[in-house]
């Protein structure tokens, strides 16, 4: 898979252009900072859909867009994603870190696998994410008082008592969740959407960074754009830009970091 560099502003000494890039340098250009960070990842084809016109956005997955999904998952503490959205796409708790990204984890302190952070305002936890897998890591939920007591109960009867985190009265309070999940020793975060979750992140000034991948596909039908609903009015400056194989990846940063 031919990989080309074609802009590092983010990651002063990663590489440069026309510097190859191998896995160690990809690695280095996506590394997190060494603060509380949330970054979300999401991919959209060149008319700007979020998802192929089955809605799923595995059918405009590309090799590159894959292999930095991976690394992404791989480098973060916990992954947030909408309870909608982990329906949809059939999330299931998080695979070990690949190749020897687990055991240097572990060195460091830090889990093998990632956690799994589900927002629902219901306190409905997804079926799959409801299932333990036998090398699959943990579950939180993320919800708010108004989801009630009965379905509270039924999630840390299933999750345990610690795991669910109601952060808001009458909706999920993101800033809270986010100040839960840094306080549970989880500072790298990644949200992986949906496109309402993206937006009401982005709304709410959490987020730090957004890794976009651009497909070279035009799909035409009528699904939505990578945020969707709450009006953001977010700031990015480009960090990182990348092309293989006519996928380019991205990283869009806070203009003050």
């Amino acid at each position: 898979m031919a990989v080309r560099l074609l802009l590092n502003d983010a990651v002063p000494g990663a590489a440069s252009p026309g510097d190859p890039l191998d896995a160690p340098a990809l690695e280095r250009l996506y590394a997190y900072p060494d603060r509380p960070w949330l970054r979300a990842n999401m991919v959209s084809t060149l008319d700007g859909a979020a998802a192929g016109n089955d809605g799923r956005t595995g059918t405009i997955n590309t090799p590159a867009d894959l292999v930095v999904y991976t690394l992404l998952r791989d480098l973060a503490d916990v992954i947030l994603v909408g309870a909608g959205t982990a329906r949809a796409e059939g999330y299931m708790s998080a695979d070990p870190r690949t190749g020897d990204r687990a055991a240097r984890a572990v060195a460091e302190g830090r889990a093998a696998h990632p956690e799994m952070a589900v927002v629902s305002g219901t306190g409905q936890l997804p079926p799959l994410l409801a299932e333990r897998r036998e090398n699959g890591g943990g579950v939180l939920l993320v919800t708010c008082e108004a989801a009630g007591a009965g379905a509270l109960d039924r999630a840390r009867h299933t999750l345990g008592a610690d795991r669910v985190l109601v952060c808001g009265r009458e909706s999920v309070d993101l800033r809270a969740a986010v100040d839960a999940l840094v306080d549970r020793g989880l500072p790298r975060i990644l949200c992986e959407g949906g496109p309402r979750l993206l937006a009401d992140v982005a709304a709410a000034d959490l987020l730090d960074e957004l890794c976009l991948t651009v497909v070279p596909l035009l799909a035409g039908g009528v699904e939505q754009r990578i945020a969707v609903g709450t009006s953001a009015d977010a700031p990015l400056v480009p960090g990182v830009v990348i092309e293989s194989e006519g996928t380019v990846l991205q990283r869009w940063l806070r203009p003050e970091a």
